[in-house]
């Protein structure tokens, strides 16, 4: 299986249960593992075989700006139907964590992994 990766992905998204969660964007950061849906790219080192690394950042930024998600697990289940659908990936890795939200903890988060 090949796969695709892009990591370290930093947004601003609402997110969260509490009322200023409701209201005041926090920083999350997203690692993602994209399996292909095929490895035509690798042979043919044309643009139009591979998933489009722009394009899947594109779509997550619309579903973040679009939709509140009380619950990392909501956000990533909902990152992975997206890829999974628009990109025909038979799998994903979603990784979503919140950056500084409680003193002496870097990040927390959740790994979800999903096949069609």
């Amino acid at each position: 299986m090949d796969i695709i990766f892009i990591r370290d992905f930093r947004v601003k998204t609402l997110i969260g249960i509490y009322p200023w969660e409701r209201k005041v964007p926090q920083n999350i950061r997203l690692d993602l593992e994209i399996a292909l849906p095929n490895n035509l790219a690798c042979h043919s080192d044309n643009i139009k075989d591979a998933l489009d690394y722009a394009l899947i950042i594109e779509k997550i930024n619309s579903l973040l700006s679009e939709k509140h998600f009380s619950l990392l697990e909501a956000l990533a289940e909902n990152i992975a139907v997206t890829i999974l659908h628009n990109f025909r990936s038979p799998w994903v890795k979603v990784s979503v964590a919140k950056l500084s939200i409680i003193p002496g903890v870097q990040e927390l988060g959740v790994c979800i992994e999903r096949r069609l």
